[in-house]
């Protein structure tokens, strides 16, 4: 599948793959500066400098990179990102430090993870009751800690 993309600074850097099977591309910060340090638990809106064409029946996920939110406590602020296909605007990432120390961004640093995925189209059907089934209404934990 190709999707089109659009540099909007020449020196934005396109989303890029860690290895040949990784699901998720890299997307990497655009900054006005060299470096932004995040103080605990704020928030910053990361720019990348690129803007996509999501073919319909797709959206892009966006997902926190593994190293930096396990070594350095840095998130997406919404946890996962969706970009529709209808968007055509700058892609921004809201990065979190959940951490108690002030965080570093460094201009061109990999900050997320993005996933091209296809979705269902639904239709909500309005009832006055759901078949049921062994687990109910049982919630969280309710199959087991184990």
């Amino acid at each position: 599948m190709k999707i089109n993309i659009k540099k909007l600074h020449d020196d934005a850097i396109i989303p890029t793959k860690g290895t040949i099977k990784s699901a998720g591309y890299d997307l990497y910060a655009y900054l006005n500066e060299d470096k932004k340090e995040i103080n605990p638990w704020e928030t910053y809106m990361v720019s990348t400098g690129i803007s996509l064409e999501v073919p319909d029946g797709y959206f892009a996920g966006i997902f926190a990179r593994s190293g930096i939110a396990s070594k350095r406590n840095l998130r997406p602020a919404n946890c996962t990102g969706v970009i529709d296909s209808d968007y055509r605007g700058e892609i921004k990432v809201p990065i979190f430090n959940d951490s108690d120390k002030v965080q570093v961004i460094e201009n061109n640093e990999r900050v997320a993870q993005m996933i091209i995925m296809p979705y269902l189209d639904v239709t909500f059907n309005e009832v006055d009751s759901l078949d049921e089934t062994d687990r109910d209404n049982e919630g969280f934990g309710s199959t087991g800690t184990k």
